[in-house]
């Protein structure tokens, strides 16, 4: 008995010694204290990088983000950075702001010179996971998706006379590098990716930061995981208007905006672009400007709807200023168009009125303030890292 006893004490023993030696194990500091000295003169960073990766719960998806996370953070300060823009006074924040979803609350964001763009900023926090959003089903970038990563959405952004105006990237990434922390950065981020040079790496970090993105800890997403995915039966937590409103949105809106992940549950938004019925004859035209496909007058991308109680105002043109107008749209306002999408036309074709009285239109308002996400997008890991 004395020797189980003993062998028990061991094994328990060794059990908690190797506890404790693989937590130990896991706290890795990232930079030298040389090092972090540099880059805490000009920084707000922690020792030991963060966890920019997702675990989606199963009923999203279930889809695991893998992100390298010196990339990360690198990207992080080159999105804070007001030097990727001519003027010095634009970063990419200024146009994505984390307490907004990452859009800005302007109909049109100004740049760097007197000038406002010409469509609104698409919130880049919308998403259960950017990544898994963008990951699938050929979904691209901007609302004409002329842009198939957001190397390339970054890249045409600090270009852009109105935006950043910054018209040689291969300069601007060379003098970032004058400064001894962005080396320290860099040398760190790409320390095995060697032939990349330093635009492509610069891009390549904006690139991984933003994909980090998601937010999945609203109150729907709470329900749902504790409904085990059925979001066709009442939720408990739900007010009785707040379940009205989601069974309105399961009935007339989930077929072009999903509010699940990836591909295996239908997940990133099932229609990527769409005519909407804003208009009979649009100025803007959208898609076509790029594709010249007469079938895409009018097509713009079709945004996912987290934090959407955040995000506006709403369309391509900003021309929304509250959910209430964009639900009274559907309800009532769908233009014709030869393009209209067919989800948003009724047995003859003409423009489906959903004809919701007041009470149906408080309720489906209701619902969507329930995809907010007030904690995700708050985390330090998104905040401007520049002191002063």
């Amino acid at each position: 008995m004395k020797t189980k006893l003993f062998l028990l004490s061991a094994m328990v023993a060794g059990t908690l010694t190797s506890c404790i030696k693989d937590e130990a194990e896991t706290v890795v500091h990232n930079y030298s204290a040389e090092e972090y000295a540099t880059i805490s003169k000009h920084l707000s960073l922690p020792m030991q990088v963060d966890d920019y990766n997702l675990d989606l719960p199963e009923v999203l998806g279930a889809f695991p983000t893998s992100t390298n996370p010196k990339e990360a953070a690198l990207g992080r300060v080159l999105f804070y950075d007001k030097r990727l823009s001519a003027n010095g006074e634009v970063n990419c924040a200024t146009c994505h702001q984390a307490e907004k979803a990452f859009a800005d609350g302007e109909q049109f964001s100004k740049g760097v010179v007197e000038e406002r763009t010409s469509r609104n900023t698409l919130a880049l926090g919308s998403f259960p996971s950017f990544n898994a959003y963008y990951g699938f089903g050929g979904t691209r970038m901007f609302w004409d998706n002329r842009a198939g990563s957001v190397i390339e959405q970054s890249a045409e952004t600090m270009k852009n006379p109105v935006e950043m105006g910054n018209t040689d990237l291969s300069d601007l990434a060379d003098e970032l590098l004058q400064e001894d922390y962005y080396r320290i950065l860099f040398d760190k981020a790409f320390a095995t990716q060697t032939w990349l040079n330093n635009e492509e790496k610069m891009l390549q970090a904006l690139q991984t930061f933003v994909t980090s993105i998601g937010c999945f800890n609203t109150r729907y997403d709470k329900a749902l995981v504790d409904a085990n995915g059925r979001d066709d039966l009442d939720f408990p937590s739900f007010t009785q208007q707040e379940n009205k409103g989601k069974a309105l949105f399961n009935t007339n809106c989930v077929s072009c905006h999903s509010l699940k992940s990836t591909a295996s549950f239908g997940g990133f938004t099932s229609i990527t672009a769409a005519n909407n019925g804003l208009d009979s004859d649009y100025q803007d035209e959208g898609v076509y400007s790029i594709s010249q496909n007469e079938a895409e007058k009018g097509v713009f991308k079709t945004p996912m709807l987290r934090n959407i109680e955040l995000t506006g105002p709403y369309m391509h043109d900003g021309r929304f200023a509250s959910l209430e107008e964009v639900v009274e749209h559907y309800s009532a306002g769908i233009k014709a168009h030869p393009n209209l999408h067919q989800n948003l036309r009724d047995a003859n074709g003409n423009p489906k009125k959903l004809n919701l009285n007041e009470n149906d239109k408080q309720a489906l308002v209701a619902f969507l303030k329930t995809l907010t996400d007030n904690t995700s997008l708050m985390h330090s890991r998104f905040s401007d890292p520049f002191k002063g």
